[in-house]
C-alpha cells in the first residue's frame, strides 16, 4: 500500500494552523467533513474514538511525525487526512519535540487488517528524514502526494 492512494490533493493540509494537539485532530476532523468525507451525524462519534485513543498515549511518534488514529463502525472505507505545520504543534510527542507532519486516519472496525497496512504505509515514509525533508519543503499540496507516491528508500 502506497500512502499516497490513500489521499487526493483535497484531503492534503499544507498549513494547518493549530497549535495543540486536539486542535489539530478537530482542524483535520473539520477539513475531512467539508469535503464530504465524514458526514455531521459521524463527526462526533469520530472525534470521541480519537480522543479515547489519543487518552490511552499520544500518537506524537517523534521526528515531527503524529499519527492519531481510531476505528469506527460509521465509515466503510478508511478515511484519511494530511496535515503540515510549519510552526510545529504541541502534540505530547514521545520525543517532546513539535509535530509537523499529522496523518488522521479512521478505519473501519471491520477492517482491521487494513489499518495495520496504513500504519505500515505511513512508516516507511515517515521514518525516512529524507522524506520529511522534502516535505517541509513542498510548495503545495500536490508536490506533497507526488513525494508520498514515490518509494522511501531504506535508510533513515
Amino acid at each position: 500500500m502506497n500512502l499516497a492512494s490513500l489521499l487526493n490533493r483535497d484531503q492534503v493540509m499544507p498549513a494547518m494552523t493549530s497549535t495543540t494537539h486536539w486542535e489539530a485532530i478537530t482542524e483535520i476532523v473539520e477539513h475531512l467533513h467539508s469535503l464530504g468525507y465524514l458526514t455531521a451525524s459521524q463527526k462526533p462519534s469520530v472525534l470521541e474514538a480519537l480522543r479515547e485513543r489519543e487518552g490511552k498515549i499520544s500518537t506524537g511518534i517523534g521526528s515531527g511525525v503524529a499519527i492519531p488514529h481510531a476505528f469506527s463502525d460509521l465509515v466503510e472505507d478508511v478515511v484519511v487526512g494530511f496535515g503540515r505545520s510549519q510552526e510545529g504543534i504541541d502534540f505530547e510527542a514521545l520525543d517532546n519535540a513539535p509535530v509537523h507532519f499529522v496523518i488522521l486516519f479512521i478505519v473501519p472496525k471491520k477492517k482491521y487488517q487494513l489499518h495495520l497496512k496504513t500504519l505500515a504505509a505511513i512508516a516507511r515514509h515517515f521514518t525516512n528524514r529524507n522524506v520529511r525533508d522534502h516535505l517541509a519543503e513542498a510548495g503545495s499540496a500536490d508536490e506533497i502526494l507526488a513525494i508520498l507516491a514515490k518509494r522511501p528508500a531504506r535508510s533513515a
